[in-house]
């Protein structure tokens, strides 16, 4: 991976950022079995009127085999299995499959696409906590990962309908790129990045009588990052956006506001013991499905679902720390004051992650021969 992806990866605040996979290259026939286990912990201490404060505490399991009919395409199968602590109850058992088929710098993706954190979006256009809360995403999915551009496009098909169905369909997707215009060996990482999310609900083989739902947002900006040769402080980086919202859903009303924007900039320093993030956020009517509850300019809590903040300003720090255990293993802490501006109030969360991803080889089978051939 290059370094403006390690970068776009920090930068959407990556749990899995500084994990290590061992480059044990695949042949044809090769039979592996992989893990992929993720326990995660964030407590957040929110008493403001557009996001609930709760906790989220659990462990989510991935085992599967993998399978190569050639060494660039990848076939993956397994069950994924999701138990929330303090739940006796497991929260989700459901089957994995993935091709994923390798040509050049190029990948296509079938299946469960390479979900959340992967795509590289900012947490406004697309929530951290979905890594939590929405862990898989089912679809297709086209990459590119080049020496300067990187693309990662794709569709995840939330909810299937059929004929007579009490619901809507729900399909979402988008699109994230970045274009390095600095040169290569420089001690500056400059790069142009463009995202963008569509959220769409309807279908029309169902019984309701409910409108459709169409809705935009997108965010295009500049990033760039300088290294540094201290023996503290490794980079100082700066990263800013400007983002869209638009609803296109035919009937009106069913959102709060139809259009919107926002500003959003971070300055970073990368020091030997953490990484330290101040960001500003200035939402004018903004909204996105998809993105953090802490950007919305209509609330999501319980206790004040109709409180809306059509100009909301607030200020967060980040305090990141990554602790590499092996090259499969990463742990990962993060503590983050949020200071609204217009309430004048001080909210709170903090989190530790656990990460563990690995494949183990048991043999080639497409060089065995069957019995009577």
């Amino acid at each position: 991976m290059d370094n403006l992806l390690n970068e776009q990866r920090k930068e959407t605040d990556s749990v899995t950022a500084n994990i290590i996979r061992a480059a044990n290259p695949a042949a044809a026939g090769d039979l592996r079995v992989s893990l992929n286990a993720f326990t995660f912990f964030k407590d957040n201490e929110y008493f403001n009127k557009i996001v609930d404060g709760y906790t989220l505490y659990g462990t989510q399991l991935n085992p599967q085999l993998v399978y190569y009919p050639t060494k660039d395409l990848r076939l993956e199968g397994g069950v994924f299995i999701w138990k929330d602590f303090g739940n006796p109850v497991l929260k989700a058992v459901r089957p994995t499959f993935r091709a994923t088929w390798t040509t050049g710098k190029q990948q296509i993706i079938l299946g469960n696409i390479r979900a959340n954190l992967h795509h590289n979006y900012i947490e406004p256009m697309f929530n951290f906590e979905r890594v939590m809360l929405n862990p898989l995403e089912e679809g297709i999915q086209m990459r590119y990962t080049g020496s300067r551009l990187f693309v990662d496009q794709w569709v995840d098909w939330q909810r299937q309908q059929y004929r007579y169905s009490n619901y809507q369909e729900e399909v979402a997707g988008g699109l994230t790129s970045s274009y390095r215009i600095s040169p290569d060996n420089s001690r500056w990482t400059v790069a142009i990045p463009f995202q963008f999310t569509a959220i769409h609900h309807g279908g029309q083989i169902d019984t309701l009588d409910k409108p459709l739902q169409t809705v935009f947002n997108e965010a295009f900006g500049l990033e760039a990052r300088r290294t540094l040769d201290g023996p503290t402080l490794r980079a100082v980086r700066f990263n800013g956006y400007v983002l869209g919202y638009q609803d296109y859903s035919f009937t009106k009303g069913q959102f709060p506001f139809q259009y919107g924007r926002a500003l959003y900039l971070n300055g970073t320093l990368e020091t030997r013991y953490a990484d330290v993030m101040v960001s500003y956020w200035q939402g004018s009517r903004f909204m996105s499905p998809l993105g953090g509850d802490l950007y919305q300019s209509a609330s999501r809590t319980v206790s004040n679902p109709d409180f809306l903040d059509p100009k909301r300003k607030i200020i967060m720090v980040r305090l990141l720390r990554d602790f590499r255990i092996s090259d499969g293993a990463a742990l990962s802490a993060r503590v983050e004051p949020v200071f609204d501006l217009n309430a004048k109030l001080l909210d709170y969360s903090f989190g530790m992650y656990f990460n563990f991803r690995q494949d183990w080889l048991l043999g080639n089978v497409g060089k065995r021969v069957r019995v009577g051939q």
